[in-house]
C-alpha cells in the first residue's frame, strides 16, 4: 500500500547546499526575566539552513528571506550575517550556554504534555542549557514522562511536575507526540489541509539505490521546511542489492548514505521499511538480527552526524500469514519485533515504528471485528500498540510511521481484490476514527509520532492508495477537522 518516491529524477529541481548546525554564540535579551522582541543579527554556522534558524527565533523563512534579500531560501552560506527581524532573543541560539538567566539549579520531572522547550520557558533558561545539565539527553526532541532533569540557573517559580494517570511507567514513555502525513510528492499541494488538522510533520518514502548521493533527498527537506513542516524520510534500500551484495559491505554503504542524509538536517529517519516481507528484504534472509545489525550500523552514522534526528526503526508489516507461506517469505510482525528486542535494538532507536492499516471499527475497541472471530491483534489499534511497546519492555515510544483507515466511497470503485474487509467502511467513519487514533496516541504516553497514511495520494487499483488519502476524490477533508480537534 505504500508509493515510494524516487527522488534521483527531481535533482534538478534543488542542486543547493543544505547547511545545518547550531550558532556559536548565545544571543541573550532578557530582562528580568522576561523575553525581548527585537531585531537581532545571526551568523550563520556550519550546518545551518533558514528553516532551523526561523523556527530558533519564533520567525518565519519568508520573513527571514525578506529581510536579507534572499532569493532563494534553500541558500545560505557559512558566516554569512542573517538580519532576523522581530525574532525572539530569548532563548539560547547554541553553542555557549551564558544565556539562561541567574539562579541556582533545580530539580523537574516531566509530566504528559511537557517538552523541552516548554520547560526552558518555565525556567527562563534555554534548551541547550538543560540538555548540556542532563548527559542522558542526546536528542533534545525526546524526552519521557516521569523523567527527572537538572535545570540549570533558572527560576524556581514554575511547578515540578508529577505523574499523570494517563501515563503508563517506563523510560519509553513520551509527553511530546506529534502528528504529521504521508505526502504523495515534494509540490506539498495539500498545506492548508495539513495545517487545518494539526499536523506539523510530513513524511516521504525515498528508495536507496547504491552509490546514490545523499544529496537526492535534498528536495524532500527542502520542500517539506520551505512548507514549515518537520520532515521524516523513511528510506529503504534495493532488496535485490541487499541479497547480491555482501551484507557487511551493503550495510556499512547505506549507513554511510544515512548520515550523509542526517547531515542535511531532516527531523526523523526511518531506518527502512516493512523488511519482515519478501517484498522489502530478500527471500530466505528475514531476521530480526540481521536488521538489527544494520540498525546499529545506520544509527552511528545518523547521531555521528546530527545527534538530533530521531532515529525510527523501519516498521514491519502487520501480518499472520508466516504460517500460510513460511519464514522464508514472512515473519509475523508480533515474532518480528519481539527478536529485535532480544537482538538489542532498542540501544540503537529513538522510536519504535509501526504501521496500522487494516481497521475497520473505532481504534476505542478492544475486540468486536467481524474478521477471524475478531481475535487477531493487528485488527485493533490498542492490539498493535500494545504489542509493540510492551515487546521492548517500555523502552522506547511508539512511532506510527502509517496509520490509516480505508473507504472506497466516491473512489469510483466499491472494493479491490485483497481489500474486500473496507467495502463498507464510509468516509465519516475514516474521519471519526482518525481523530480517535490521535487522540488514544496523544493521551497514551506511548506514542512519540503519529504519520497519517496517507495526504494526497490518489491510486484506486491494485493498490487503492486512494482510499486511504484524507483528501478524497471530491477535494473535501472531513478528517482534517477531526485531526484538528483531537490535536487542540
Amino acid at each position: 500500500m505504500r508509493r515510494i518516491l524516487n527522488l534521483g529524477l527531481i535533482l534538478i529541481m534543488a542542486a543547493t547546499v543544505l547547511l545545518v548546525a547550531v550558532p556559536s554564540k548565545t544571543v541573550q535579551a532578557q530582562e528580568g526575566g522576561t523575553t525581548t522582541t527585537q531585531t537581532v543579527t545571526h551568523v550563520v554556522q556550519p550546518g545551518e539552513n533558514l528553516f532551523r534558524i526561523a523556527l530558533r527565533y519564533g520567525v518565519t523563512v519568508q520573513a527571514v528571506a525578506q529581510a536579507n534579500g534572499i532569493a532563494n531560501p534553500n541558500i545560505i552560506y557559512i558566516g554569512q550575517s542573517l538580519t532576523i527581524p522581530g525574532g525572539s532573543t530569548g532563548g539560547n541560539t547554541g553553542g555557549e550556554t551564558g544565556g539562561s538567566t541567574g539562579g541556582t539549579a533545580s530539580q523537574y520531572t516531566v509530566v504528559a504534555g511537557d517538552t523541552l522547550s516548554k520547560i526552558a520557558r518555565q525556567f527562563n533558561t534555554t534548551v541547550q542549557a538543560i540538555a548540556q545539565a542532563n548527559p542522558a539527553i542526546t536528542n533534545v526532541n525526546l524526552i519521557y514522562v516521569g523523567q527527572v532533569l537538572t535545570v540549570p540557573g533558572g527560576t524556581t517559580g514554575g511547578t515540578t511536575g508529577g505523574t499523570t494517570g494517563g501515563t503508563t511507567g517506563g523510560t519509553g514513555t513520551t509527553s511530546s507526540f506529534e502528528l504529521g502525513g504521508h505526502v504523495a510528492g515534494v509540490d506539498f499541494g495539500a498545506v492548508d489541509e495539513m495545517r487545518e488538522a494539526g499536523m506539523k510533520w510530513a513524511k516521504v518514502q525515498i528508495r536507496y539505490k547504491r552509490g546514490d548521493n545523499p544529496d537526492v533527498t535534498a528536495p524532500a527537506i527542502n520542500a517539506a521546511h520551505l512548507s514549515g513542516f518537520k520532515v521524516l524520510l523513511s528510506i529503504i534500500g534495493d532488496k535485490n542489492e541487499l541479497a547480491s551484495t555482501n551484507f557487511e559491505t551493503y550495510t556499512d554503504e547505506f549507513a554511510t548514505f544515512l548520515g550523509g542524509v542526517a547531515g542535511l538536517g531532516p527531523e526523523a529517519i526511518e531506518v527502512w521499511n516493512e523488511q519482515n516481507l519478501d517484498r522489502e528484504w530478500p527471500n530466505g534472509q528475514i531476521n530480526p538480527t540481521n536488521y538489527t545489525t544494520m540498525l546499529k550500523k545506520a544509527h552511528e552514522k545518523i547521531k555521528a552526524a546530527n545527534k538530533n534526528v530521531l532515529v525510527i526503526s523501519g516498521a514491519p508489516a502487520p501480518t499472520g500469514a508466516e504460517s500460510a507461506f513460511g519464514s522464508a517469505a514472512v515473519w509475523n510482525d508480533d515474532r518480528y519485533v519481539r527478536g529485535m528486542a532480544q537482538a538489542g535494538a532498542a540501544n540503537y532507536m529513538d522510536c519504535i515504528g509501526a504501521h496500522y492499516n487494516e481497521g475497520i471499527i473505532s481504534p476505542t475497541r478492544r475486540n468486536g471485528d467481524p474478521r477471524d472471530n475478531g481475535g487477531y491483534y493487528t485488527r485493533y489499534f490498542f492490539g498493535m500498540l500494545d504489542t509493540y511497546f510492551n515487546a521492548f519492555g517500555g523502552a522506547r515510544p511508539v512511532c506510527w510511521t502509517e496509520l490509516g483507515y480505508l473507504s472506497f466511497e466516491g473512489l469510483g470503485v466499491t472494493t479491490v481484490p485483497g481489500f474486500e474487509w473496507a467495502a463498507t467502511t464510509t468516509v465519516q467513519q475514516q474521519s471519526i476514527w482518525l481523530g480517535e487514533a490521535a487522540q488514544l496516541s496523544r493521551s497514551s504516553g506511548r506514542v512519540r509520532l503519529m504519520i497519517v497514511w496517507n495526504v494526497d495520494f490518489d491510486g484506486k487499483t491494485p493498490d487503492p492508495t486512494g482510499g486511504f488519502a484524507i483528501i478524497r476524490p471530491d477535494g473535501t477533508c472531513p478528517a482534517c477537522a477531526t485531526l484538528g480537534q483531537a490535536m487542540k
